[in-house]
């Protein structure tokens, strides 16, 4: 499992002071509410904090992303490599009685739905996205933008199934899918012989913050043929000369991934807005790296 200017999904064409400002009190209302957020299939991240890095602010609490990035503005040019991306261990297994304790004694901070369904590695010793090698018997799973590492409880919402997990991995990048759990998790959930499954997902614990700071990048694809990656890839850093641009090949089709200067979100979601702006067609799912 592991441009230009369009701003954040959550923004829209530019109206009268006076709704944008009615616009911002209801956003506001809504982030208090405290009520379990459903996530279009396309972006799954949670919005953009309007507190600083290392302060998440309350929870449901989240301001536009736009307001702090220009519709004008252009990722810098950056001629140094891309960071590297530390690993983050989980425990054997997933999930430990800690984490267990940590649910049975602790309320969700953020929670969301959709379609889940479960994987296996193409090959032995394959490694997921956090470093570690992938285990079909570990109580873990992919998702495309909650910090790696992070502690979920997945319920399936048409049996009531139930069962803890953690993100170790990057996916699913399919449309329409917002989990992607190995055959251990989804047996205990109930999706293994479903093969899909509407699921709620309660985010206990991250070890980094969701709505501030990250790593991210747009992930591009499936190319059936190498040289559509590669001629996607050429555009790609000819319009984004600060960015490291990559193509690879999956399991049975090429990809192409972007990260901007600095691994920036907010770039990297208007790379990912323009891309389907262009072409409805094209599958650009923003992913977090970390």
């Amino acid at each position: 499992m592991m441009g230009e200017p369009e701003t954040h999904l959550w923004s829209g064409s530019r109206r009268a002071a006076t709704i944008a400002a009615a616009a911002g009190l209801m956003l506001l209302a809504a982030g208090c509410a405290h009520k379990t957020q459903n996530v279009q299939s396309r972006q799954t991240a949670p919005p953009v904090s309007q507190y600083p890095p290392g302060d998440s602010g309350p929870v449901g609490v989240a301001a536009n992303s736009s307001a702090n990035v220009p519709r004008s503005a252009t990722p810098p040019l950056n001629t140094q490599p891309p960071a590297r991306i530390a690993p983050t261990p989980a425990p054997t297994g997933g999930i430990d009685d800690e984490d267990r304790d940590y649910i049975n004694t602790h309320q969700p901070v953020y929670s969301e739905q959709g379609l889940a369904t479960w994987y296996s590695a193409p090959y032995k010793g394959r490694k997921s996205a956090n470093g570690q090698v992938f285990d079909d018997n570990a109580l873990t799973a992919a998702h495309r933008t909650l910090p790696m590492g992070s502690l979920v409880m997945v319920t399936n919402l048409k049996t009531g199934q139930s069962s803890a997990m953690r993100i170790t991995d990057r996916g699913p990048f399919v449309e329409g899918r917002v989990l992607d759990m190995t055959k251990a998790s989804a047996m205990a959930t109930g999706v293994y012989r479903a093969g899909l499954a509407q699921v709620r997902i309660d985010v206990y614990r991250t070890p980094k913050p969701m709505e501030t700071g990250g790593r991210w990048c747009v992930q591009i694809g499936a190319f059936h043929k190498e040289h559509e990656a590669r001629k996607l890839q050429s555009k790609l850093e000819d319009k984004y000369p600060g960015a490291n641009v990559i193509e690879f090949p999956g399991t049975d089709s090429y990809w192409v991934r972007i990260r901007p200067a600095g691994d920036n979100r907010q770039v990297a979601e208007r790379i990912a807005q323009k891309l389907r702006l262009k072409d409805a067609d094209t599958s650009a799912y923003l992913t977090r790296l970390d």
